[in-house]
């Protein structure tokens, strides 16, 4: 390990620092000798300028630790060992490799991500963490990057309503407000203070919250358990943001079967919100409405200005200037449209699906950074992808990302943050500038890299099945660097169809897929799509 002033034979890798934050910028690229820090002796060991193995934060990419061909490399390192690490390739049967990705690697260190806020420059959202039981955290990032843990034992972050739940949280002025899993009541937690009940200890549960700030009120739906006769009973209601828990809940809206997506106009002035009825799923068929909201905070003049019984609407929401955009599937695509001056206008006509299945609260695939600029996740037969679209012309324009899978799409005029998936990362977190369109990656669902020696890559192929109908798949080819398998010895091959009515095939990395083709088994998979 050498300063250098380039050359060939030099690698310029990235900066590292080490506890007293000094810096050490250039590393010989031939060497196999570890690199350790003046100070502290903490050795940190690199291959071709990719560091694999460090103390320190987490979060950081350079402390992941790497599985494969990199791990062996590093045991070499350890060990006092120079020269190649690298296994000689094995002849060997599909089925029969040897794989380090292992069913332990799978679960450790696993985080679910969840619903994403904004509040100005922080950021929160909610964290399921299988070594805690699969509690939800709601976890807090600072403007200065730093990352808080908001939710204590025992609160679990997570609401039953319509027993799919989402929507579990909203943040304002750093003041968190949550439904509790355990008793499914309402909780108020300031900063750097403990939870406060705001809802008596009932049968009631509460989801989709929304801060109505003009009146210093929760807005939310409430799913009413109470009489155990009935089914239960959706409702819109409000409650006063220092609720102290005996009460004060009041309703603005029932009669129909469910209700989801309340959301306010800037000036607080309207209410829209989606409803329906049985036997539709909201993907059937839902109606959007909006209302005016009097001098006493009730509902008034309702009005439905889209869906019914065979159009479902999705996720209605307003755009600084005060119009109400939503997605609807009239067109058989899950298209954008708003409501304008008493009508509804297409903003961007397309063979494409801008909306997805609402199975739980607070889903969003699109957002607003501008009042005439939305920044969208859509796909199609033809193209998909992430991208600003302009609301008067319908124009859309590419947003180039290493991602594949697209969600919780949440912004402001500064920032996009979103949930994202590729075939070679199973999770990410990831902010958006507005401006320059550079991604950071904010947390990852595992701290674990596979060597992409390891990693199978999805192949979109079809083929045709019985009617005529053309079916839709992902392949899986068996990977691994350290085994191929005999000439003419053809693999068997596992296929896996997707879940049904709505779900769709993802190319998101999957550890669990990737356990079968690094041991030599292909799969068919996520995905037999029929049309």
């Amino acid at each position: 390990v050498e300063d250098c002033r380039g050359g060939e034979e030099w690698y310029n890798g990235r900066q590292a620092e080490c506890h007293n934050r000094t810096a050490y910028r250039h590393y010989h690229i031939r060497s196999l000798s570890p690199f350790c820090c003046p100070e502290c002796l903490q050795k940190r060991f690199y291959i071709s300028g990719v560091l694999l193995h460090a103390g320190g934060d987490e979060n950081d990419e350079d402390n992941l630790v790497f599985v494969g061909r990199m791990q062996a490399f590093r045991y070499n390192l350890i060990k006092g060992k120079r020269g190649n690490a690298m296994a000689d390739v094995t002849l060997a049967p599909y089925g029969s490799w040897k794989s380090p990705i292992t069913t332990d690697l799978i679960v450790a260190e696993t985080r679910r991500f969840g619903l994403i806020a904004l509040d100005g420059q922080d950021i929160y959202w909610i964290e399921g963490r299988p070594s805690e039981g699969g509690r939800n955290v709601i976890v807090h990032r600072s403007a200065d990057g730093t990352l808080t843990d908001t939710t204590p034992q025992p609160f679990n972050a997570r609401t039953r309503v319509h027993e799919y739940g989402g929507g579990d949280f909203a943040v304002d002025d750093g003041t968190i407000y949550f439904t509790n899993y355990s008793d499914q009541r309402l909780y108020r937690q300031a900063p750097n203070a403990e939870p406060v009940a705001m809802t008596p200890a009932n049968e009631m549960r509460y989801a989709d919250l929304i801060v109505d700030k003009r009146r210093q009120r929760l807005i939310c739906v409430c799913e009413d358990h109470t009489d155990m006769s009935r089914e239960a009973m959706n409702l819109l209601v409000s409650l006063p943001l220092d609720s102290d828990g005996e009460g004060g809940v009041q309703i603005l809206v029932a009669g129909n079967d469910f209700y989801s997506n309340p959301c306010l106009s800037p000036d607080g002035s309207k209410l829209a919100y989606l409803t329906w009825n049985h036997p539709n799923m909201p993907w059937d068929g839902t109606e959007l409405w909006i209302a005016d909201i009097d001098a006493d905070g009730f509902i008034s003049g309702a009005e439905r200005i889209a869906g019914g019984p065979t159009e479902a609407i999705f996720q209605p929401q307003w755009s600084p200037a005060g119009e109400l955009y939503f997605v609807s599937d009239r067109t058989n695509w899950w298209n954008i449209y708003r409501w304008h001056n008493n009508e509804i206008q297409a903003v961007c006509p397309k063979e494409a699906e801008f909306g997805t299945p609402q199975w739980f609260f607070g889903m969003s695939t699109y957002t607003f950074v501008a009042p005439e600029r939305i920044v969208c996740w859509y796909g199609g037969p033809k193209e998909s992808g992430l991208a600003f679209l302009d609301v008067n012309s319908g124009k859309l324009t590419p947003i180039d990302i290493p991602y594949t899978s697209v969600g919780s799409v949440r912004g402001n005029a500064e920032r996009v943050v979103l949930l994202v998936a590729s075939s070679t990362t199973s999770g990410e977190i990831a902010s958006l500038d507005v401006k320059t369109s550079k991604l950071e990656v904010l947390r990852r669902a595992q701290n674990t890299r596979v060597d992409p020696a390891y990693i199978s890559d999805a192949q979109s192929i079809e083929f045709p099945t019985e009617h005529g109908l053309t079916a839709y798949a992902y392949y899986y080819a068996p990977k691994n660097a350290d085994f191929k398998a005999p000439e003419g010895d053809p693999p068997p091959l596992l296929v896996s169809s997707h879940g049904g009515p709505t779900a769709a095939a993802s190319s998101a990395l999957r550890l669990g897929t990737q356990f079968w083709t690094s041991r030599g088994l292909p799969l068919d998979i996520s995905a037999l799509d029929i049309r």
